[in-house]
């Protein structure tokens, strides 16, 4: 599969390349005088988690997380990307509507920059909100590549309109390290709001009954948790006046983890979700993220003390997956107590409004076959696996349509379902109907399903794939081009 992906560059040739730039979107070499507006850099350094825990990793600017890139909405910007190491590496600008040239993903034709080499790429920033950057190269089984090692970083585009609500912001990213595979490990299936359908439960157990394999394929665990690179306990307290009202930005960037986080005795009032305003803002105990969300949220500090803003799982929180939160003038050891009980309901942030019907709707099926590459699972929507050889399964756009996505989900995993270069709106979860909720990630619980639109309106090839890397590395993943 790492072939595949690779040779389609080689196939498609410089000539083609050239001919998919649209004017003033462009990867090249720096112009004399000219000055980028970033500059990043890639290559292997080291993250010190704790100081009895110091791991060596791909890293960006030889941090962890990379560095905080702010733009402004609508100014075209540069940035300059050197890859120090001795393999291709892609950087994509998640959550962008830019050109599939420089978006970052080689499936859509955006070509590697070089071991040791460089490339200049410019863009017209937007949607102005939270947006990140990441690898998107292909890891299969290796841990050392992909979203597996420490390259990801957030990234903010200023609004043309920016009140600034809040006393102060912080940004925060969540990140797994010290990966290892193990045998089967599910995720828990009640994080999110609705019910199993029962055709779906049905199509699983016959996967799983036809399947060659009879064991659960390999799945990646994680040895140490960490916020902004710092296991909890160490590095700075996040330091709070009674009365402030913080703005919480916090991304999600596992590779295939979800995430909750809970402040003891706060709630957080859900402001924008992947870098959107929410047309409903409501206040929830826990925050849960799945493999590349973002959520800006607000807290009220009006509970004096020091907490542990942390994972509700026990034992990813023990291992690092926390921050202390520390009241001025407080002192003590951080205390942590569990939220009560609640699930993640996406249509909480909605508004019932009318139903717009769609000009096409594309129907697909997730299924799971375990264990059926090389003790991987193998990943398919409607009966295919997504091969770079034949470039499918692959739908054509038509522009300005608004189509309709209703996505099913026979197995028993979490999905965090991402569309490049375009967002979308939530329509329905389950049986109910929603509206108004802008994304560009939604997570897809186990044997249910969800409805999503968007409009065809940045035309280019474009990737929809699951977020979790072992999933599009086995399969999980379609191409959308335009007519």
């Amino acid at each position: 599969m790492m072939l595949d992906r690779r040779s389609f560059l080689t196939l498609a040739g410089s000539t083609t390349l050239a001919a998919m730039i649209p004017h003033g979107a462009q990867g090249s070499s720096p112009v004399m005088g000219e000055k980028a507006d970033h500059t990043l850099r890639i290559a292997t350094g080291r993250v010190e988690l704790a100081p009895d825990r110091i791991i060596s990793t791909t890293l960006y600017n030889d941090q962890f997380p990379g560095p905080l890139l702010r733009f402004e909405e609508g100014r075209r910007s540069m940035v300059d990307i050197f890859n120090d190491t001795d393999t291709p590496e892609l950087v994509h600008w998640h959550g962008q509507m830019i050109p599939s040239v420089v978006d970052g993903a080689a499936e859509e034709g955006t070509p590697f920059i070089p071991p040791h080499g460089m490339r200049r790429i410019s863009f017209l920033p937007r949607p102005s909100g939270f947006r990140f950057y990441h690898t998107h190269v292909m890891a299969g089984g290796d841990l050392n590549r992909g979203s597996y090692t420490g390259q990801v970083g957030p990234l903010y585009i200023e609004p043309k309109d920016n009140p600034g609500a809040y006393d102060r912001e912080i940004f925060l990213v969540l990140k797994e390290f010290e990966p290892f595979f193990s045998r089967g490990g599910d995720m828990a299936g009640d994080a999110l709001a609705g019910e199993p359908v029962d055709d779906l439960q049905q199509m699983g157990k016959a996967a799983d009954a036809t399947a060659t394999q009879k064991t659960k394929g390999l799945e990646v665990g994680y040895r140490s948790f960490a916020i902004n690179g710092k296991m909890l306990g160490h590095g700075e307290p996040i330091r709070v006046k009674q009365g402030e009202h913080v703005l919480f930005h916090i991304l999600n960037g596992s590779a295939g983890e979800i995430r909750s986080l809970a402040l003891p005795g706060h709630t957080f009032r859900v402001m924008a979700l992947d870098g959107n305003p929410v047309p409903t803002q409501a206040e929830v105990p826990v925050l849960w993220l799945g493999t590349a969300e973002r959520i800006s949220a607000m807290v009220r500090m009006d509970h004096p003390g020091v907490w542990v803003m942390g994972d509700l799982a026990d034992d990813d929180r023990r291992r690092g997956m926390g921050v202390v939160v520390a009241y001025a003038g407080q002192t003590g050891r951080p205390w942590w107590i569990a939220p009560r009980p609640a699930r993640w309901d996406y249509a909480r942030f909605g508004r019932s409004l009318p139903s717009i019907t769609p000009d096409e709707t594309i129907g697909m099926t997730i299924v799971k076959h375990n264990a059926a590459l090389n003790g991987f699972n193998q990943w398919t929507l409607n009966g295919k696996a997504f091969s770079m050889q034949t470039r499918q399964p692959h739908h054509i756009l038509r522009q300005g349509r608004r189509y309709r996505l209703r996505v099913r989900n026979a197995s028993d995993d979490i999905h965090p379902l991402h569309l490049h270069r375009h967002s979308f709106e939530l329509t329905g979860i389950g049986s109910r109907a929603t509206r108004g909720v802008i994304k560009d990630v939604v997570m897809l619980s186990s044997f249910q399903e969800l409805e999503c639109d968007f409009v065809a309106d940045n035309p280019g090839p474009t990737l929809f794939h699951c977020h979790q890397q072992l999933h599009m590395d086995f399969g999980f993943m379609t191409l959308f081009d335009y007519a």
